[in-house]
């Protein structure tokens, strides 16, 4: 399978086509956004920011990756390569699908896809391209691979021109379909994976007094958008982390290191083993056009 980078960004704020020039992307009407050194371009406007810098921070990012770097999810990674060959093996020979990761984070997922593309035995060619709203994510994620284009950018204005995209990643991510709509080609589908219901259930016992049951986000919203949900996949397996460092560097990558209290941190601390559920559920869902 052939791997190269969907460089074919449109700029924020005329949705033209950018050109690449030395270090910076510009369109016609010369607007320019300059290409930083690990070779991510900043696309979020200062008008589209609520803070000063949106998204994960440096801390959780660095968090995730070490978690994510140590495999714990790598059954996530296979899971997803396993959909991704089904869809480009119904693709009835276009042998080219544009692939954009939405929320992509440190970019480990889509790399994680990119590897094993580049080891497969399919013959289609794809074109990668990763973005997400913190640029401390998008600088770990830049590092990553040259065969993917990254970028700082929303999910409520997706830096691509209308019908370029043939699947859009949202990997625990926070969808926006009508803007996922706008950039999908005909028949173009959205790869949704969610947190199940008993996901991470052993660290969420730890910090709340009461554990509900998480519900799984419900595709209504995606529905009245004209997505047509396709199917559904569940994946559950337990994992060992087995010091204290891997346990806190699970809390560090998750909202729920906002909503810890003193007591429950401190017990926390104390751990030096911890098998936790990993329950997450894929589902695909195609624009009904």
């Amino acid at each position: 399978m052939k791997i190269s980078a969907f460089t074919n960004f449109v700029c924020p704020v005329e949705g033209l086509s950018l050109l690449r020039s030395a270090n910076s992307l510009h369109c016609v009407k010369g607007h320019n956004f300059d290409v930083a050194r690990e070779g991510y371009c900043n696309l979020l406007l200062v008008q589209q920011k609520k803070t000063l810098n949106p998204g994960d921070n440096k801390e959780m990012v660095a968090a995730r990756g070490r978690f994510l770097g140590g495999g714990h999810f790598t059954r996530i990674a296979d899971k997803l390569f396993e959909i991704v060959g089904t869809i480009v093996a119904e693709s009835k020979g276009s042998g080219h699908l544009r692939i954009v990761d939405a929320g992509c984070g440190e970019g480990y997922y889509l790399d994680q896809l990119r590897k094993r593309a580049v080891d497969s035995n399919f013959s289609a060619t794809l074109e990668l391209a990763g973005f997400d709203i913190s640029k401390w994510a998008l600088k770990a994620a830049a590092k990553r691979s040259t065969d993917i284009a990254w970028a700082v950018a929303g999910n409520r204005q997706l830096p691509f021109a209308a019908g370029s995209i043939n699947l859009i990643l949202s990997m625990f991510g926070f969808a926006d379909w009508e803007s996922f709509k706008t950039v999908l080609a005909k028949n173009g589908q959205v790869l949704l994976v969610d947190p199940g219901p008993d996901h991470l259930i052993e660290l969420r016992k730890i910090i709340y007094p009461t554990v509900n049951v998480s519900p799984l986000p419900p595709a209504s919203k995606a529905i009245a958008s004209g997505f047509i949900l396709q199917r559904e996949e569940s994946l559950k397996f337990s994992i060992s982390l087995k010091n204290s460092s891997q346990i806190q560097d699970l809390l560090a990558m998750t909202p729920h290191a906002f909503r810890i209290t003193a007591k429950a941190r401190k017990e926390l601390e104390a751990l030096k083993h911890l098998t936790v559920t990993v329950d997450v559920v894929f589902r695909i869902l195609r624009v009904d056009n």
